[in-house]
């Protein structure tokens, strides 16, 4: 990547239109970064990287789901790299076989983010990427210091910490539950679909709704006391 001044311009790609929207809109949160394009597979993403080149203004970072219906993202790599672009890539995939994981870092890729995720993950991703590409900025000559440092960015010792008496485990089961939903749950919905009490479903849906990544509203129309509804943040 050649660094530049403004923001840092990033190609979203995922065949999912959902999660395409979600993931740019997860993007334009972010400070110091711009949707330069959206891409639903191969075909879109290999255009708007050329196009972006063509007129001088070429895509920095692209997040890229590696399932596409029009092929694998990892072919998606192959092909840009023999283009002649080198954007910095971070993989967004369900996919956890550590074959293709080893595959995808082995062509370059700068993070892999394993859906689902939440948008304290994806905003710790981007922003080690930012700090990474802030370390080797206007850098046409580096030092050993210098790429100790962009590196050591990419891999932060620590991990995020959850509330206490909150379990990743859970909260990726509480997510994955709301972001697959057709329609926004109740508490007791996702604690009954996951057997657990609605206490503990409420802890996390708050959770997530504190960290961006779902949304509550008041349910309207239903009978008693009025309950809240969570849904996952960009419709899924």
């Amino acid at each position: 990547m050649t660094a530049e001044s403004g923001p840092i311009r990033v190609l979203v790609v995922d065949d999912e239109p959902v999660a395409l929207a979600a993931h740019a809109d997860y993007v334009r949160r972010m400070d110091g970064f711009a949707v330069s394009a959206m891409a639903a597979g191969m075909g879109e993403a290999l255009a708007a990287l050329t196009a972006a080149r063509s007129a001088g203004a070429p895509i920095q970072l692209v997040l890229l789901d590696l399932n596409l219906t029009d092929g694998h993202g990892l072919d998606l790599l192959r092909r840009v790299h023999g283009l002649g672009l080198a954007p910095d890539v971070v993989a967004i995939s369900a996919v956890r076989e550590i074959q293709v994981v080893r595959s995808a870092i082995a062509m370059g890729i700068t993070a892999y983010l394993i859906k689902p995720f939440t948008f304290a993950a994806f905003r710790e991703k981007l922003e080690n990427y930012r700090d990474y590409a802030a370390v080797l900025a206007d850098r046409s000559v580096t030092s050993q210091d210098a790429v100790d440092r962009a590196l050591a960015t990419l891999r932060p010792s620590g991990r995020l910490q959850l509330p206490k008496g909150l379990l990743a485990e859970t909260l990726g089961a509480v997510a994955d539950l709301l972001r697959a939903a057709a329609s926004p749950l109740s508490a007791t919905e996702a604690a009954g679909e996951l057997a657990m009490s609605r206490v503990t479903a409420r802890r996390y849906l708050e959770h997530l709704v504190e960290t961006g990544s779902a949304v509550k509203a008041p349910r309207h129309g239903s009978p008693g006391r009025p309950e809240l509804e969570y849904r996952w943040r960009g419709g899924r």
